[in-house]
């Protein structure tokens, strides 16, 4: 047991939760009640925090810091490069002349900060030279504490945006994107006559999925080092075919981790839920209970950092790519998906009855609309390098966007398109048929894994999302086209003398428009494929064609008809995206072609000499033995050497040829694609041969055998 996990031993659960955090019962206690008051009002109504407040604030969070040993504060940013960023000041301070320091944190040191803009990607929209950047504190997500062997430090959540104010990070239209679906929905709410919900909230809850693998293994593969997934590596002869892994008993060095994240991610406030074996071996998946969209976003960057320090304690590294290796299942991360009121009120609940809830057709509808009308954009929002190796593989969604519903809904659906109703009762008990087990209530219908936007009961689970991103643009792309989608139904409705014939005619026209997005089929047969194609659903199987849909005329007019992005920050993220896969494809060629030049060639040189060597000993001393077995290992290692060789160097030119096109990202990320990427999984499958007939003792590197059971 760790000293972090002794240290846990003897306390009460419910102490931990939350203990760094600078939390509503924390300001609740500490600040002055008119502070208090005009604090909270700001994060639930959006009104504007006068300096005084903001004063009064930052002097009780540094109290409060200082307290629990914080020495430092940061204003803690989601940049466009996938990760958080982080600048550390002191609290200390000398006054002019002074020989003693004090402590002090200013309200305009907590709301504002000014890290260099010019060093993060900005997609064109901050030049070398254009280097002033603002970060702005984001009351709604709670301040709370990092800590580590060198201490502790206040991270203060904040949005990230230039010195001519364009969003320069993902919080900011994660945060337009919320108050735009909020607006849209209390339309909705005010025709079906509730008067009283002031805010519409997104709530989020993104299950992590994620690989543990021994750290000394890890070390030992640079593709692994460099790139988070294997280059090479053979299939071994069992993974996931005994369906034995998941939800299995925990290893105790797994379990110890788990444990330890559990307590870590309390402390600040994740409320990790529940965490078990996912279907390959050494691959588990942790998920969260629901919070705002905001806060789920900043708990799950700070789960994925978690889970990387915290392996690392226990000697192992934490894998947090899409495909980390290849004929194994990948990694995702299930975007769970609601809206509800800011009285509770979940507004995808169908109720008991869904045939008479309009007001939940209507958003489900809305639904509908946006992923068929905008299932280009919703595949982009999804898009990375890593999640090409795996969607559509048999263990994920396809990259066709559809809808599952499950059978009642589908079938409510078709009465409200056709005009009638059938009496159709789903569900029931399930009974077992032995006495002493219970029988309970049945859900109302089956869940659907292939699908990539299942409902799932009250919610949308959408399970494209990379296991790597961040969530911020997925949802922020969902919440866009699903406010844009209530905004036309609520134009429509608004203007109508017959608001219940108004409210039919719209349910039925949405669903004859957009049923065709609806699939409770396998999204992982060949037949979907074809259905679609006859659908006329988009099938976009790469990330380089899909990222074009964030440019395309109609997702800019409906960006900034909402506010959420400006033509010029939808242009910046087509090209952060785009030369982002040139990188990581660049660097993963490179460490390929260091791999081989290096590592893999010498090694099968050695070997191949070694078994030369063997025959012409064998042969000399005329003992009566079957060298065919001999001969044909150096054929398969000679013939697939001089292969590799002849693909590697192909590998060093197509490299060389993608360089020269370094000014024109859209030439330079289709040839990546096109070109390198082919000619890797060219170099891959020789180099995945070599390692079938070379003696393990030979073999540079740890194998997949070595890697997936080492934990």
């Amino acid at each position: 047991m760790s000293d972090t996990m002794e240290c846990y031993r003897d306390m009460d659960l419910r102490e931990v939760f939350g203990r760094h955090v600078f939390c509503d019962s924390v300001m609740r206690e500490r600040l002055p009640r008119e502070t208090y008051r005009a604090l909270h009002k700001t994060i639930q109504e959006g009104t504007r925090l006068e300096t005084e407040v903001a004063n009064v604030v930052a002097h009780a969070m540094m109290e409060w810091a200082i307290e629990h040993g914080a020495t430092h504060y940061t204003h803690w940013f989601q940049p466009l490069n996938g990760f958080t960023a982080e600048k550390h000041d002191s609290f200390l301070s000398v006054p002019f002349g002074a020989d003693k320091a004090i402590a002090e944190f200013s309200g305009k040191e907590l709301i504002k900060g000014e890290p260099d803009a010019s060093s993060f990607p900005s997609g064109g929209l901050r030049a070398t030279f254009e280097a002033r950047g603002y970060t702005a504190w984001d009351c709604t997500s709670p301040a709370f504490l990092k800590e580590d062997s060198s201490g502790v430090t206040l991270c203060i959540p904040t949005a990230f945006c230039s010195y001519n104010g364009e969003a320069l990070d993902k919080k900011t239209p994660l945060l337009r994107s919320v108050e735009a679906i909020s607006k849209q929905a209390i339309r909705i709410l005010r025709l079906f006559g509730d008067e009283e919900t002031k805010r519409v909230n997104v709530c989020c809850g993104p299950e992590q999925e994620y690989f543990l693998i021994d750290k000394e293994m890890f070390k030992k593969r640079p593709d692994l080092v460099f790139t988070g997934r294997t280059l090479f590596g053979c299939k071994p002869p069992k993974t996931q075919e005994m369906d034995d892994h998941y939800f299995g008993t925990l290893k105790e060095r797994v379990s110890a981790f788990m444990k330890e994240l559990d307590f870590e991610l309390w402390k600040v406030g994740v409320m990790a839920k529940t965490k078990h074996n996912e279907a390959a071996p050494a691959q588990h998946e942790l998920a969260p209970i629901f919070d705002t969209v905001n806060i789920a976003t900043d708990h799950n960057q700070l789960t994925m950092e978690l889970m990387k320090k915290i392996a690392d304690r226990h000697g192992m590294a934490c894998l947090l790519h899409e495909k980390p290796f290849a004929g194994i299942n990948g990694s995702g991360k299930h975007n769970n998906w609601s809206l509800s009121t800011d009285g509770g009120t979940n507004l995808f609940n169908p109720g008991k009855t869904p045939r008479e809830n309009a007001q939940f057709l209507i958003f489900l509808c809305a639904v509908l609309k946006a992923i068929d009308e905008h299932a280009e954009l919703i595949r982009a929002s999804a898009a990375n390098a890593g999640n090409d190796y795996r969607l559509g593989a048999l263990e994920a969604p396809p990259a066709i966007i559809s809808v599952f519903l499950g059978d009642e809904l589908a079938e409510v659906l078709d009465e409200v398109e056709k005009g009638i109703k059938r009496d159709v009762n789903f569900g029931g008990k399930m009974d077992f048929g032995v006495p002493t087990l219970p029988a309970f209530q049945l859900d109302k219908t089956d869940r659907n894994r292939t699908s990539p936007f299942a409902f799932t009961g009250n919610k949308f689970e959408f399970r494209m999302v990379p296991s790597s991103a961040s969530v911020a643009g997925p949802n922020t792309v969902l919440n866009t086209v699903v406010a844009d989608a209530l905004c036309e139904i609520a134009d429509e409705l608004e203007g109508a003398k017959d608001f219940g014939k108004a409210v039919s005619s719209v349910l039925s026209k949405l669903v004859k428009k957009h049923k065709r997005v609806i699939f409770d089929g396998n999204g992982y047969g060949e037949e979907w494929v074809k259905e679609a194609e006859k659908r006329g659903l988009p099938n976009v199987t790469n990330s380089v064609d899909s990222y074009a849909a964030f440019i395309k005329d109609e997702s800019v007019r409906v960006f900034e008809k909402h506010h959420v992005y400006t033509k010029a920050e939808l242009d910046s993220r087509y090209e952060i995206k785009m030369e982002k896969y040139i990188k990581i494809n660049t660097i993963e060629a490179h460490t390929m072609l260091e791999m081989c030049r290096k590592q893999i060639m010498p090694a099968v040189m050695s070997y191949s000499d070694h078994v030369a060597k063997t025959i012409v000993h064998l042969k000399a001393t005329g003992i009566p033995v079957d060298m065919q077995t001999n001969e044909e290992t150096l054929l398969c290692v000679t013939r697939n050497l001089a292969k590799l060789n002849s693909t590697v160097k192909k590998l060093e030119r197509a490299v060389e040829r993608a360089a020269g096109l370094e000014g024109d990202f859209v030439k330079a990320a289709h040839f990546m694609r096109d070109s390198v990427v082919a000619t890797m999984q060219e170099v891959r499958k020789y180099a995945d041969s070599l390692e079938m007939c070379v003696g393990k003792e030979y073999w540079p590197i740890p194998t997949y055998s070595d890697l997936i059971y080492s934990v």
